[in-house]
């Protein structure tokens, strides 16, 4: 069918703001055929489900990024310039700089390290205090690791933390939250914009082979360096999305207050649980809800037309709950990790497709391994769970634990269990 003998479609923007994470999955259970057809900012959509709409949408003769970025998400979460706004030849340069910081056994383990050796020495004062918010704490755990493994010296850990949790907090909101990410943006890209040329006059030493020393002497595909703006966009766009495993830690420990059985079963040190329990985290909770990109010519999937220029979304969060594709899929449960490793375009968390040549996050092995390492150590801890509220809107987005996780009367284990590393 023609799209222009289509009947209007109204836009969809306010209910997407109203239902948040349902809304694409309740609009795809009620479409009558493969795509959900809407509209959003005015925009005619599409949305693609499924590992075979993944593929669709991560082959670049089909979609592109570049121009589908709404400019409140570049102001707040991504930046202006970043890697998520280059298609072709330049975005394999400039995302090959990420694969060789955040892919690898060495690279991932020395990320891990850095972060597991603040935690086990954070949680040493939290029995000295009445109560701690989990996703607080784990937030500034992380900033600590991976300022420290990146080489970027701290002088205020406790702001940097609030700032690149602001950025991922206020990327998806109207108010107060967007434009605290917008200030913390902005204060942060000036502070890094400003280290990275003091590394390049020598005043500043970065490091060799750190994400501050590779940042700041890549050179991208028109072999110039990156202007100390984009540098700093792209230095914010590793040590972001790691603390941004903050909520993945503030879900873990949700999930082991409502499910006592597995923190007993994490407890034992399987390595190959804690890598399943870390897959059932980011499948099961919330994250993000959908991803975007832009038809770069007239399109067909599954006998639908989709003309050039449709914005063309991707349903993660409706995909990470499909019967189809999950048993019992609004149960949390690690086993099924272990009975089917996870495919890579069946469960997409972060985004799908081949990391080495399409958009996929290239931190999403460092998330895994984080989470594979923290989780144990998070299940070990004796603590109390006052009353507090422990739900979790998916009006909200991006969703989080309403209370931050509160945890009283934290017992420390013995340093036996600190010192010992969960395999990653």
């Amino acid at each position: 069918m023609n799209q222009s003998r289509r009947p209007p479609i109204a836009d969809s923007s306010l209910a997407l703001l109203a239902k948040g994470y349902a809304w694409l999955p309740d609009r795809r259970r009620r479409a009558a055929g493969p795509v959900v057809r809407t509209r959003l900012m005015g925009r005619h959509a599409v949305a693609l489900h499924g590992p075979e709409g993944v593929r669709f949408f991560y082959d670049e003769r089909h979609v592109e990024r570049r121009t589908a970025l709404p400019g409140p998400v570049l102001s707040t979460l991504f930046g202006h310039g970043a890697v998520h706004t280059l298609d072709g030849q330049p975005h394999r340069v400039r995302k090959e700089m990420f694969l060789s910081l955040l892919t690898g056994p060495e690279a991932v383990a020395g990320l891990v390290g850095d972060v597991t050796d603040v935690w086990d020495e954070a949680v040493r004062s939290w029995s000295d205090r009445p109560s701690v918010v989990l996703f607080d704490e784990a937030s500034r755990i992380l900033t600590r690791g991976v300022c420290r493994w990146s080489g970027i010296p701290l002088a205020d850990a406790d702001l940097l933390a609030r700032d690149l949790v602001a950025m991922v907090d206020g990327f998806a909101t109207p108010g107060p939250r967007h434009w605290r990410a917008r200030h913390a943006r902005a204060r942060s890209e000036a502070w890094l914009g400003g280290l990275v040329d003091d590394v390049r006059k020598g005043t500043v030493t970065a490091p060799a082979g750190s994400a501050l020393d590779v940042v700041a002497l890549h050179r991208d595909a028109d072999g110039q360096f990156l202007d100390p703006h984009t540098a700093a966009v792209e230095l914010l766009n590793v040590i972001r999305p790691t603390v941004a495993v903050c909520w993945f830690v503030a879900y873990a420990g949700h999930a082991l207050h409502s499910r006592p059985e597995i923190r007993e079963e994490l407890r034992e040190g399987d390595p190959s649980y804690a890598v399943a329990f870390a897959h059932e985290l980011r499948r099961f909770y919330p994250f993000a809800p959908f991803l975007g990109g832009r038809a770069v010519t007239d399109l067909e999937w599954r006998g639908e037309p989709i003309p050039s220029g449709t914005l063309v979304l991707l349903d993660l969060y409706g995909q990470n709950h499909d019967p189809d594709l999950w048993t019992d899929p609004y149960a949390f449960a690690p086993r099924r990790f272990l009975e089917r490793p996870p495919q890579r375009d069946e469960l997409v968390p972060q985004g799908g497709g081949d990391r080495s040549t399409g958009h996929r996050c290239p931190g999403e092995d460092v998330t895994i391994a984080l989470l594979t390492a923290l989780g144990p150590r998070l299940a070990r801890l004796e603590y109390d769970v006052p009353d507090q509220d422990l739900r979790i809107p998916l009006t909200r987005l991006p969703a989080r634990v309403r209370s931050g996780f509160v945890m009283e009367a934290v017992r420390v284990p013995a340093p036996a269990h600190l010192a010992a590393r969960t395999a990653v």
